[in-house]
C-alpha cells in the first residue's frame, strides 16, 4: 500500500467499493460554453476514453530518440506517426464526440524510437473543441522493445469517463529496418480523455494499469479499465449537500486500490493546485504581473520549458489568475512541434511549446516569451503593456512580496521574533490567488450599478456602459483598464456576473461588501495580509473540501522496474469484457431518478456605489461652491429675463464650465425650467443657452464619460423658440457640432439607459412607477429598488409563472424596446442633419457618418484641438455631398444603429423590417421641417457685432487689406489670458486683422465683457514674419470650429487667429497670399523702406540737384561701371555670395569658385595702385568714402590718413589704403582700409585670394594704451597659413600660384607683426601695469611668452596644425557654432517665449526647460567668452586676429564685442552708431541675407546674427549699467528695427550693393525738410532731441575701463525683449504710434486737470509700466515741461535740464567735500578726457541719486580730443547760466564752416554770445543742443580766408574768412559778401570789448 500527496490530493481510507455499475446516458450534458459550469443536470459519471496509443515511423534510423530536431513535422524528417491500437468504448458518447488528431499531443516533440528504455512519463495536455469546451488529455507514456515486424493492428474499443479522457494504448513504431532486439525502444502511451478536472485521478488509474502490466499482477485489466469507465463522481458544491457522501466519492477499480474524488464547492473558481505559486518561484513577481497584464491586455503570451508537466501548471496558473475574467482566445498549454506554425496566428495565445524549439520562437516580433526554466519575460520592443494604474501596482507588488518573503518585514530588525513557519505550497498558492481577488475587486468596484438591463425575459440581455464606469471611476486616461473593458474575456464575465438572479460566488461577496475594508486597509500592510489569508483560506476549502477523508491507495510499480525486461508487450484487451461492464453500469443508471445540482440562486448584490480609484484634484478648474453658485444665477437670471446680469456673469459661467461639477449643474438647473418637455424661450435667453450648452458639449470626448451629453439630450429637444407662427427653432439646430453626436456608441449607451427605464417601469408597482427615472441615468435613486433588483425578482418569479403570462410579458418588453428605437431614430436625426443642407460636409467630416467603421475609428477626434480625423466614406459621395446625400448619410447611420441595438434586444424581425421602412420617411420629415426653420432663421436680425477699429499707421503706411474679422486667441503667454498673474483676460479678443505695406495688425476688444472697453493691440512688422500656417480653431465665441492662421514673427509676436464665419475662405486665402507678397519682395526696392515716402517711382532718375556738379547718383552709377570694367566680364550682373559649404571649408576651392571671389591676374596695375592723377569722379567717391564712419574711425584711433594728394606718412605703421575702393578686391569690404605701411597695394589683391570670399585681415581697432590692433578677415582656405604651417620645409621645385599666394600671405602677416608694438622682454615678463598674472593663466593654451599675434580660428580648420615656435604669431583654435545653428537655436528661442498654445500645466520650470533645450544662452556665453579672451589679450599687448566663418557673421560678432568692451566710446550713442556703421554696415554683414528680407532668401531662412550681437550687448549692459550712455530700450529699438524694414540702414548685404542701389550717398546736400527717415540713425537722433528714451541716466563711465563681463550661463538673463508684451498699442518701437494720438511732444503724457482719481491699475501684459509709472528723473522732467507749458513759456528741452541740473549738483557738491569720488579721479588719462559721472550713493536716508559731475574742456586737437569730441552731447554746460531763451545772443545767423580734417563743408547755425565770451553753433536754428563752442579768448586773428575743397561753387570768394585760434583755424563761409563782413565785424568787437 503506498500513500500519495501530489497535487492536492491525498489518499484517504476506502469509503464504499467500486460503484461504478451506472448507465451514462446524458453525460456531461451540463456542459455550455468554455469552462461554464454544468446545467441542473450534472453528470454523476466520470465519461472519459482510454485510448491505447502506438506509432509507425519511416525508418529505425530515423526514428531514434534525441533531442527533437527543428524539422519538426516536416516531410522526410524520418519522424513517426502514433496510431491508435485500441479504444475503449469503440463508440463516442452521444455529446462527447472522439477528439481528432490527439496522437500529436499524446508525444508533442514527435513520435521516435529511443536507443535506451527511459522511465515512464504523465503529463495532462489540454485540448479545446469547436464548442470552447476543455478536453483534459491524462497522458502516461512508457518505453518497449521495437519489434521490425510488428504489425500495428487499430483496435477501438473505447471507454469513457466524466470528461473525455483518451487513454491511448500501447503505440508501437514498426520500423522498416531490422534491428538488433532490445537495442532501440518505442513508446506507447496510454491516454485518458476526460471533460473533467482531476489529474490527480488520472494520474493515479493510468499508473495503476501501467503498475498491472509491469509487474504482471494477476488482475484483468478489463475489469480495471471497465470500472474505471463506469465510475461514479460527485456533483459540484460538495458544502452545500447534506452529507459528506454526497461531496466526496471513494472509488475502486478492482485492484485493491482505494481513491477519492473530491469536486470543488463552488464550480466558478478555478482549481489550481500549486500552479500559481510555482509560477511565482519559477518567474518572480514583476514578471508574472507583467505577464497577467498582457493576459488581460490580449497580447500573445508564449511560454518554454523543457518539462510538459510544468508547461500545464504555468498556463494553469496563468488561468487561475485571471478570475473572475475567463481566457476565451487560443489555449494550448502544450503544442506539439507538427503544429509550431499556429505561433504564427495573428490572434491572442497563451501557449506552451518544448524549449528545444526555442529557435522556432526566435523570428516571432510580437510574441511575449516566459523562459520557465531560466525565469525569464522578454518582452519585444514592438509590444507596449500598458502599466497596472498606480497606487494598484505599488500595492499589489508590496503584497505579493509579503506573502512570497515574509522574512523581508523582519529583515532589518535587531531583534528578529522567532521565525514563523511558512505557508505550505499550495496555501501559498491560495494567498497569491486571493491578492489577485483583491487587485479585481478594487478594479471593477461598482460595476454593477453600470449593467444596463435591456431585457428580463425570456433569457436576461444585458450590456455595460464602458464610458460612465471609467468616468466615474476617474480612470478615463488609464490605458490598462480601458483596454481590460474593451476585451473578450470582459464581454464574457458581463453577459456571465451580469446576471442578477444566480449562485453567488467569492467573488460577488468581495466586490459588493469588503471594498470599503479594502480601502480603510490600504496602508496597514497586516491587515491586508490578514484579509489575504481569509480569502486564502476559502480559496483552499474550496478545492480541498474534507482535506480528512482525501486518502488514496494505489499500488505503483517498483524502483527500476522500466529497465527490467518486460515480460511481455502490453496486451490486447478484450473489448467484449469492457463492453459487458459498461452496458451493465448503464443499464443500473436508467432506473435511477437523474442527480439534480441544487443550485442557491439569489439576487447579486450591487455593493456600494462607485467612486473614483484615486482622488485626482481637478486642477485649475476646482469646483468650488462659487462657481456653482455663479451658474445657477446666471441661469436664474436668463429665465428671469435679467439679460445685462446674465452677460456679466457670463464669461466666468464659460470659464466654470471647464468643470465637470459645474456642467452636471448646469444640466439639472435646466431641468428645473423644462414643464411637460418644452421651454418656448424668446431670442436673447435663446442664445444665452445654447452657449452654456455648445460650451458644455466641446469637452466632451466621443464617449461621454461623464453623463453630460446624455443629460443635455432630452433638454436641447426641450428648449426652443418661435420664428414666426407654425415655425419653432429647437436647440439641437444650434449644438450639432459636437463629436458625441456621430458616435455610435454613445447613441448605443443613451439608448440602453431609456430602455432599462421603461423595462424597470413596466415591472413597478403603480404606485412606484409615480417617480420615473431621469433619461440617461444609470440607476434609480437609493430608496427605490434599482433596475437589477426589478429584473433579479422577475427571474425568480419566471418559474411560476403561467405559459400565457410568461408570453404577454415577452411581448410586452419587446414593444418597449422597439417604441424606444423608434425614439432614438427621430433624436439621432434631430442631431445630425443640419440645418442648413450647403453646410452638410462639414457636419460628415466631423463625424464620418458615412461608414461606421470609419466613424468608430476617427473618433480620436480632439473637439478642443479642433483636428478632423479626415476617415470619411468616399463612395457615399462626400466631396460634393447634395441634401439627398445628407439624407442618405444619415439614414445609413440609423439604419445600423437600429440593427445592432434590436438584434442585441432581441426585436422580432419584423418590427425590424417595419423600423427600416420608418427610418427614411422620418429623416425625409426632419429635413422637410429644417428647410422652414432655416429660412425663418435667416431672417433674424444678425447679432449686433462690435464695430472694427482702424488702426493708426504710420506717415507713409498704406493700408493693403481692410480688417477681416478674427478672433485673437491665447498664445501661451498666460498673462494675456489672466493667467497666474490675475491680471484680465484679455485674450480670446474679437476685432480685426489688417494688412498694412509695413505692419500685420489686429486691433479689437476682449470677448469678456467683465475686462471692460479696452482695446487690444498686437502688431508686428510684415518683414518679421517667420512662420505662416493655417490651423483650425475654435471660435471662442460659439465655440464652432473656424479656419484658423497662425503667424509668428522674429520679434516675438505671434497672432493665432480664428476667422469670424462671416469671413469667407477666399479673403483668408487672399490674405495669406498678399502677406506672402509682402513678406517676400521680388527685389529689395519693394520693400516698406523704398516704398515709403518716395517722390519718385523706382527705377526713375531722380532730378540733379542743382549747381553741385555730376550728381551722387550718378557717381554711384560710375563707380559701379568702373568697379564692373575692373573686376572683369563674370561680374556684369550681380551675384549672390556662395560661401563654400561646410563640407569644404579648409580645402583648395575649385577653379571656378576661385574666379569668383579673387581677381585675375591680368589686372592693370594702374587700376591697383593710388595714382595722383585720379579722375574727378574718382576725386569725388574718394572724399565720399572719407566721410564714411570707418575712416572717421580710424582717424579717431589714429591707424592712418589719407590727404587729398594721398601721400603717405611714412612715419605712421598703418595706413589706409584706397585699394578696395572700386569694390575690386573684396565687394562684401568697405572701400578704404587699414593694412601696414610696409605692404603695397598690388600685393593685397594676392594675399587676399588665401582668405574665403577674399576678406583678407585687415585692421579695425586699435588699443589707445596698448597700441596693440584687432584684425579681422574671413576663415583661411586650406592653401593658405594652415596649409603653410603643415608643409613648411616641403621642397617647392616649381612655385605655383597657390604657393606665392601662401608666401605672399606669409609676408603680410609679418608685416602686420612688424606694425605693432613688443610689449614683452624676453623673459615673458609683460610690462603692461594693467595686466595681472591671473588673467594669463585662465585660458589653457595661453604660453608665458605672448605671441605678438595670435590668429583666432575655428578648430576645425586648425586641426592637426603644428605652428613653428619661431614664428611670432600662434593659432589659437576655438570652438565655434555656425549660422545654421543660430538659426536653429533662434526657433526654439521662439517657441519657448512665444509658444503657440497654452501649454497644458503652465510653469516657470517648463519656460526654463525650453529655454535651455534651445542652447540661446549657450551660444551667448560662448560669444562673451571668446570676445572676454580677445579683450585680455589686446589688453596685455598681443594683437590678434579674428578669422572664423567667412568672416560676416561670427568675426563681427567678437570684434564688435571686443571693442564695446575695450573702448568707452563705443558705449556712447554716437560710438555705438559708428560700431555699427564700421563692422556691421561697412564690412558686409548680410543682413538681407540672414533677414530673408527678397523671394530669392525665402528657403534661407531667418538668421538673427545681429540680434545675438545684441543679447551680448545687453548682458554686458546689465553687469556694467554706469558705462553706456544709452539705455536698454535703445538695444531693443535696434533689435526690432534690424528686422522690420522700415529704414533702409539694415538693407542689402555690403557697401557694394548700397552704391549700386545708390543708398550710400543719396542724403548728401539735400534738404529733405520733414520727410520720413530714410536712416535709423537720423531716426534716433532726432526722437533724442524730444525724449530721453534712449538716454541712459545712470552713465557716469571711466574712461579707462576695460569691461570684462562674466559670461557663465548662471550669471545671463534672458533678455526681454522677447518676453514683453504691450497689448494697449502693440510694440512700442514705433514711437509716432505708441505715443497716443500726435500731439506735441510735451503734452504726449498729460494728468489730466480734472479732479479724478489720479491712481490707476497697471496690468501685466497690457500696459506699458515704464510709462504708466515712470522713474523719477523722467517724471521731474515730464512735470517741469508742464508747468513752464501752464506758465506760458516754450518748454525747456530735456537734454538742457538735465545737463543743468547735473551741472547744478556738482557746484553744490563742491563746498560740502562731496565731490566726484576718487576712483572717478584717478586715471591715467588727461583730465579733459573724464566725463560726467553719475552714481547712486547711500545716504544717511535711504537712497539719494547724488550727481558728481567733472569739468569738461571742449577743445583739444590730439586723438583724445576727437573722441571727445563725439561725447559733446553729454557736456554741453553752458546752459547753467542761461535765464531765458533771448538772452546771450548777441548776434546769429547761418555760416558754412569747414569741419576738422578731411570733413565736408556745413551749414551750422552760429551764436555769438558776448555775455560767455563764445561763439556757439547749433545743426539748425531751433535746435538748442550745441554741437560746438569757440572760445573767444583763444581767438588770435579774424582773417579773409579762400576756399578749399568742398566750399559752396556759388558763394563769392570774399565770402570766405578765417579764425584763428591758439589751437587750429577755423575756415568759415557766410552766404555773402556783407553778411561775412557784418560777421567779422561783431566778431572783432567782441574781442575788442574783452
Amino acid at each position: 500500500m503506498f500513500r500519495v500527496d501530489l497535487a492536492g490530493w491525498t489518499v484517504g481510507e476506502r469509503v464504499g467499493g467500486s460503484c461504478i455499475h451506472q448507465a451514462l446516458r446524458g453525460v456531461c450534458r451540463g456542459f455550455q460554453g468554455l469552462g461554464a459550469a454544468p446545467r441542473e443536470a450534472s453528470c454523476p459519471l466520470l465519461p472519459c476514453l482510454l485510448l491505447l496509443f502506438g506509432g509507425v515511423g519511416s525508418s529505425v534510423n530515423d526514428g531514434l530518440c534525441g533531442a527533437p530536431q527543428s524539422r519538426v513535422g516536416r516531410e522526410g524528417s524520418g519522424e513517426g506517426q502514433g496510431q491508435i491500437l485500441q479504444r475503449f468504448p469503440e463508440k463516442d458518447w452521444e455529446d462527447n464526440p472522439f477528439p481528432q488528431g490527439i496522437e500529436l499531443f499524446c508525444q508533442p516533440s514527435g513520435w521516435q524510437l529511443c536507443p535506451e528504455r527511459n522511465p515512464p512519463t504523465f503529463f495532462v495536455a489540454v485540448l479545446t473543441d469547436i464548442n470552447s469546451e476543455r478536453h483534459y488529455c491524462a497522458c502516461l507514456t512508457f518505453w518497449e522493445p521495437a519489434e521490425p515486424t510488428q504489425e500495428v493492428t487499430c483496435t477501438e474499443d473505447t471507454t469513457e469517463r466524466e470528461e473525455e479522457a483518451e487513454e491511448g494504448g500501447p503505440a508501437q513504431l514498426s520500423p522498416v529496418t531490422p534491428g538488433p532486439p532490445g537495442q532501440l525502444f518505442a513508446p506507447k502511451t496510454l491516454v485518458l480523455v476526460s471533460r473533467l478536472d482531476h489529474a490527480e485521478v488520472f494520474r493515479n488509474s493510468l499508473g495503476l494499469i501501467y503498475t498491472i502490466h509491469v509487474e504482471g499482477l494477476n488482475i484483468g485489466l478489463e475489469n480495471v479499465i471497465g470500472n474505471l469507465l463506469t465510475c461514479i463522481i460527485p456533483l459540484a458544491g460538495g458544502s452545500q449537500l447534506d452529507s459528506v457522501e454526497d461531496g466526496v466519492r471513494t472509488i475502486s477499480l478492482g485492484a485493491g486500490d482505494r481513491q477519492v474524488i473530491q469536486t470543488p464547492l463552488a464550480d466558478s473558481l478555478p482549481i489550481s493546485r500549486c500552479s500559481v505559486a510555482l509560477l511565482f518561484r519559477q518567474l518572480g513577481i514583476t514578471n508574472v504581473l507583467s505577464l497577467f497584464r498582457a493576459a488581460l491586455t490580449e497580447h500573445k503570451v508564449l511560454f518554454l520549458s523543457r518539462s510538459y508537466q510544468r508547461l500545464s501548471d504555468a498556463c494553469r496558473g496563468l488561468l487561475a489568475l485571471l478570475f473572475p475574467l475567463r481566457y476565451s482566445f487560443t489555449y494550448v498549454p502544450i503544442l506539439p512541434a507538427q503544429l509550431l506554425e499556429v505561433l504564427s496566428t495573428p490572434t491572442p495565445f497563451i501557449i506552451g511549446v518544448n524549449a528545444a524549439f526555442q529557435a522556432e520562437t526566435q523570428e516571432l516580433l510580437d510574441v511575449i516569451v516566459a523562459d520557465l526554466d531560466g525565469g525569464t519575460v522578454t518582452v519585444p520592443e514592438c509590444v507596449h503593456i500598458p502599466p497596472l494604474l498606480e497606487p494598484l501596482q505599488s500595492q499589489t507588488h508590496s503584497v505579493l512580496s509579503m506573502v512570497l518573503d515574509p522574512e523581508l518585514e523582519l529583515a532589518d530588525l535587531a531583534f528578529p521574533p522567532p521565525s514563523t513557519n511558512a505557508s505550505s505550497l499550495k496555501m501559498q498558492d491560495k494567498e497569491l490567488r486571493a491578492v489577485f481577488l483583491r487587485l479585481f475587486a478594487q478594479l471593477l468596484q461598482g460595476y454593477r450599478w453600470c449593467l444596463h438591463m435591456v431585457r428580463i425575459h425570456p433569457e436576461p440581455v444585458i450590456r455595460f456602459h464602458k464610458a460612465a464606469f471609467l468616468g466615474q471611476r476617474g480612470l478615463v486616461e488609464d490605458d490598462f483598464l480601458m483596454k481590460v473593458l474593451e476585451g473578450m474575456a470582459f464581454a464574457g464575465f458581463v453577459s456571465e456576473r451580469g446576471v442578477p438572479y444566480r449562485p453567488t460566488d467569492l467573488f460577488d461577496e468581495l466586490v459588493a461588501h469588503e471594498v470599503a475594508r479594502m480601502r480603510a486597509d490600504e496602508n496597514h500592510p497586516q491587515r491586508v495580509l490578514r484579509h489575504v489569508k481569509e480569502l486564502a483560506e476559502q480559496l483552499y476549502k474550496n478545492e480541498n473540501p474534507y482535506p480528512a477523508v482525501a486518502m488514496h491507495k494505489v499500488q505503483k510499480p517498483g524502483e527500476a522496474s522500466h529497465l527490467r525486461r518486460a515480460p511481455r508487450p502490453f496486451p490486447r484487451l478484450d473489448e467484449g469484457v469492457v463492453q459487458w461492464i459498461v452496458d451493465q453500469a448503464t443499464a443500473k443508471m436508467q432506473g435511477a431518478p437523474p442527480a439534480v445540482k441544487a443550485e442557491r440562486r439569489t439576487t447579486v448584490p450591487s455593493g456600494p456605489p462607485m467612486t473614483a480609484i484615486l482622488e485626482r484634484s481637478s486642477g485649475l478648474h476646482g469646483n468650488s461652491a462659487r462657481r456653482l453658485e455663479v451658474v445657477r444665477n446666471c441661469i436664474s437670471y436668463v429665465f428671469e429675463g435679467k439679460m445685462l446680469e446674465a452677460k456679466k456673469l457670463l464669461p466666468a459661467v464659460l470659464r466654470a464650465l471647464k468643470g465637470r461639477a459645474a456642467r452636471r449643474c448646469l444640466t439639472q438647473e435646466l431641468h428645473l425650467h423644462v414643464q411637460q418637455n418644452r421651454a418656448v424661450l424668446d431670442h436673447q435667453q435663446f442664445d444665452f443657452v445654447v452657449r452654456m450648452m455648445n460650451c458644455c458639449l466641446q469637452d466632451c470626448t466621443s464617449l461621454d464619460e461623464h453623463g453630460i451629453a446624455a443629460a443635455l439630450l432630452p433638454l436641447v429637444t426641450a428648449f426652443c423658440r418661435k420664428l414666426s407662427p407654425g415655425v419653432t427653432q429647437f436647440a439641437y439646430s444650434c449644438v450639432q457640432e459636437h463629436v458625441v453626436w456621430s458616435t455610435p456608441q454613445f447613441w448605443e449607451a443613451m439608448f440602453y439607459g431609456d430602455v432599462q427605464t421603461h423595462i424597470r417601469a413596466l415591472y413597478l408597482e403603480p404606485a412606484e412607477d409615480g417617480d420615473r427615472l431621469q433619461v440617461g441615468e444609470l440607476s434609480a435613486p437609493e430608496d427605490e429598488r434599482s433596475a437589477l433588483d426589478v429584473a433579479s425578482e422577475q427571474r425568480r418569479l419566471w418559474p411560476t409563472l403561467s405559459r400565457e403570462k410568461q408570453q404577454e410579458l415577452v411581448q410586452k418588453e419587446e414593444s418597449t424596446v422597439f417604441s424606444q428605437a423608434i425614439h432614438y431614430a427621430n433624436r439621432m436625426s434631430y442631431l445630425l442633419l443640419p440645418l442648413d443642407s450647403s453646410k452638410s460636409r462639414l457636419l460628415r467630416e466631423r463625424a464620418g457618418l458615412g461608414d461606421l467603421e470609419s466613424a468608430s475609428n476617427s473618433l480620436v477626434t480632439n473637439s478642443m484641438a479642433g483636428s478632423v480625423a479626415e476617415s470619411y466614406d468616399t463612395e457615399s459621395g462626400f466631396e460634393d455631398a447634395e441634401t439627398c446625400d445628407v439624407a442618405g448619410a444619415v439614414v445609413r447611420f440609423i439604419n445600423r444603429f437600429v440593427d445592432k441595438v434590436c438584434t442585441e434586444s432581441g426585436v422580432t424581425s419584423d418590427h425590424l423590417k417595419g423600423l427600416h421602412v420608418m427610418v427614411p420617411d422620418i429623416v425625409q420629415m426632419h429635413i422637410e421641417t429644417l428647410e422652414a426653420v432655416h429660412l425663418e432663421s435667416k431672417r433674424l436680425p444678425p447679432i449686433q457685432k462690435p464695430k472694427l477699429l482702424r488702426p493708426r499707421l504710420l506717415p507713409g503706411e498704406e493700408c493693403v487689406l481692410d480688417g477681416l474679422r478674427v478672433y485673437l486667441l491665447p498664445d501661451g503667454r498666460e498673462e494675456g489670458a489672466g493667467g497666474t498673474g490675475g491680471g484680465p483676460a484679455l485674450l480670446p479678443a474679437e476685432g480685426a486683422v489688417f494688412l498694412t505695406t509695413y505692419r500685420v495688425i489686429f486691433t479689437g476688444m476682449p470677448t469678456d465683457p467683465l475686462v471692460g472697453e479696452q482695446v487690444v493691440v498686437r502688431s508686428f512688422p510684415v518683414a518679421a514674419l517667420t512662420k505662416e500656417k493655417r490651423i483650425s480653431v475654435q471660435n471662442p465665441v460659439d465655440q464652432l470650429l473656424q479656419d484658423g492662421l497662425q503667424l509668428r514673427s522674429c520679434t516675438f509676436q505671434l497672432l493665432k487667429m480664428a476667422f469670424d464665419e462671416e469671413v469667407g475662405s477666399d479673403s483668408a486665402e487672399l490674405f495669406r497670399k498678399q502677406l506672402h507678397k509682402l513678406r517676400y519682395p521680388p527685389d529689395i526696392r519693394g520693400t516698406f523702406a523704398f516704398t515709403l515716402g518716395s517722390a519718385h517711382t523706382p527705377g526713375r532718375a531722380p532730378r540733379a540737384t542743382k549747381d553741385k556738379g555730376p550728381s551722387l547718383r550718378t557717381l554711384s552709377r560710375n563707380l559701379v561701371k568702373n568697379a564692373k570694367k575692373t573686376i572683369g566680364r563674370q561680374y556684369v550682373t550681380r551675384k549672390k555670395y556662395n560661401p563654400p559649404s561646410w563640407e569644404h571649408r579648409g580645402q583648395p576651392p575649385p577653379d571656378d569658385q576661385e574666379d569668383e571671389i579673387s581677381v585675375s591676374e591680368e589686372l592693370e596695375p594702374s587700376t591697383l595702385t593710388p595714382s595722383s592723377a585720379l579722375k574727378p569722379s574718382d576725386r569725388m567717391t574718394m572724399s565720399s568714402l572719407v566721410e564714411r564712419a570707418c575712416c572717421r574711425d580710424y582717424q579717431r584711433l589714429g591707424l592712418g590718413t589719407l590727404s587729398s594728394s594721398l601721400s603717405r606718412a611714412k612715419s605712421e605703421p598703418f595706413r589706409i589704403s584706397p585699394v578696395n575702393r572700386m569694390y575690386a578686391i573684396c565687394r562684401s569690404y568697405p572701400g578704404l582700409l587699414i593694412v601696414p605701411q610696409s605692404v603695397q597695394d598690388n600685393a593685397l589683391q594676392r594675399v587676399s585670394r588665401c582668405y574665403r570670399q577674399n576678406r583678407f585681415p585687415v585692421v579695425c581697432w586699435r588699443s589707445g594704451r596698448s597700441k596693440a590692433v584687432l584684425l579681422r578677415s574671413g576663415g583661411l582656405h586650406g592653401k593658405g597659413v594652415v596649409g603653410l604651417f603643415k608643409a613648411q620645409n616641403a621642397p617647392s621645385p616649381g612655385q605655383s600660384q597657390a604657393d606665392s599666394s601662401s608666401l605672399e600671405q606669409e609676408k603680410y602677416l609679418q608685416a602686420v607683426v612688424g606694425s605693432v608694438p613688443r610689449y614683452a622682454d624676453a623673459s615673458g615678463r609683460n610690462t603692461l601695469s594693467g595686466f595681472s598674472s591671473a588673467h594669463m593663466g585662465s585660458h589653457g593654451f595661453l604660453r608665458p611668452q605672448r605671441a605678438a599675434l595670435y590668429i583666432i580660428g575655428d578648430k576645425a580648420q586648425l586641426k592637426g596644425v603644428r605652428p613653428d615656435p619661431l614664428q611670432q604669431w600662434e593659432l589659437v583654435p576655438i570652438e565655434v557654432f555656425e549660422a545654421r545653428q543660430v538659426k536653429a537655436s533662434f526657433k526654439k528661442l521662439l517657441k519657448a517665449c512665444v509658444p503657440g498654445c497654452p501649454a497644458t500645466e503652465p510653469s516657470p520650470a517648463s519656460f526654463l526647460r525650453s529655454l535651455e533645450d534651445s542652447e540661446w544662452l549657450i551660444q551667448i556665453h560662448k560669444l562673451l567668452q571668446v570676445s572676454v579672451l580677445v579683450v585680455e589679450l589686446l589688453d596685455s599687448g598681443s594683437s590678434v586676429l579674428v578669422s572664423l566663418e567667412d568672416g560676416w557673421d561670427i568675426t563681427t560678432q567678437v570684434v564688435s564685442l571686443v571693442q564695446l568692451l575695450s573702448d568707452p566710446f563705443y558705449r556712447t550713442l554716437e560710438g555705438f552708431r559708428l560700431l555699427v556703421e564700421k563692422e556691421w554696415l561697412s564690412f558686409g554683414h548680410r543682413f538681407s541675407h540672414r533677414g530673408a528680407h527678397t523671394l530669392a532668401g525665402q528657403s534661407s531662412g531667418f538668421t538673427p546674427v545681429f540680434l545675438q550681437f545684441l543679447d551680448c550687448v545687453y548682458q554686458v549692459h546689465l553687469q556694467f549699467p554706469m558705462e553706456f550712455e544709452f539705455s536698454l530700450f535703445y538695444l531693443k529699438f535696434l533689435g526690432y528695427h534690424h528686422a522690420s524694414r522700415r529704414f533702409r540702414t539694415f538693407l542689402l548685404d555690403s557697401d557694394y550693393e548700397r552704391i549700386e542701389l545708390g543708398l550710400l550717398y543719396e542724403e548728401k546736400g539735400e534738404r529733405r525738410g520733414q520727410q520720413a527717415c530714410r536712416s535709423v540713425w537720423e531716426y534716433v537722433d532726432r526722437l533724442s532731441k524730444r525724449t530721453p528714451v534712449f538716454h541712459n541716466y545712470m552713465y557716469a563711465p571711466e574712461d579707462t575701463e576695460v569691461l570684462r563681463p562674466y559670461s557663465n550661463v548662471s550669471n545671463l538673463k534672458v533678455w526681454d525683449f522677447y518676453t514683453e508684451e504691450t497689448l494697449a498699442e502693440g510694440p512700442p518701437y514705433d514711437w509716432e504710434l505708441a505715443q497716443g494720438p500726435p500731439e506735441p511732444p510735451e503734452e504726449e503724457r498729460p494728468d489730466g486737470g480734472a479732479p479724478q482719481s489720479r491712481r490707476r491699475v497697471v496690468w501685466p501684459c497690457y500696459d506699458s509700466r515704464p510709462r504708466a509709472q515712470p522713474d523719477a528723473i523722467s517724471r521731474l522732467l515730464e512735470e517741469l515741461q508742464r508747468l513752464e507749458t501752464e506758465l506760458g513759456r516754450p518748454p525747456e528741452r530735456w537734454k538742457d535740464a538735465w545737463d543743468r541740473a547735473k551741472a547744478a549738483q556738482r557746484l553744490e557738491g563742491r563746498p560740502d567735500g562731496r565731490g566726484t569720488p576718487s576712483s572717478l579721479l584717478v586715471s591715467s588719462v588727461p583730465h579733459h578726457r573724464r566725463s560726467l559721472g553719475v552714481y547712486l550713493q547711500e545716504g544717511p536716508v535711504g537712497s539719494t541719486l547724488s550727481l558728481s559731475l567733472d569739468s569738461d574742456q571742449s577743445s583739444g586737437s590730439t586723438a583724445s580730443g576727437s573722441r571727445q569730441a563725439a561725447r559733446r552731447s553729454t557736456s554741453t554746460l553752458y546752459s547753467q547760466f542761461q535765464t531765458a531763451e533771448s538772452e546771450n545772443r548777441s548776434y546769429e545767423g547761418t555760416l558754412y564752416k569747414k569741419g576738422a580734417f578731411m570733413k565736408p563743408w556745413k551749414a551750422r547755425w552760429f551764436v555769438l554770445d558776448k555775455t560767455k565770451h563764445q561763439l556757439r553753433y547749433y545743426d539748425h536754428r531751433v535746435d538748442t543742443e550745441c554741437k560746438g563752442v569757440i572760445d573767444l579768448a583763444e581767438v588770435e586773428a579774424v582773417a579773409p580766408g579762400t576756399p578749399t575743397m568742398g566750399a559752396p561753387k556759388t558763394v563769392d570768394e570774399k565770402a570766405f574768412f578765417d579764425v584763428k585760434t591758439t589751437r587750429r583755424v577755423y575756415n568759415f563761409c557766410a552766404q555773402d559778401v556783407p553778411s561775412a563782413q557784418q560777421w567779422v565785424d561783431q566778431i572783432q568787437s567782441c574781442l575788442s570789448d574783452a
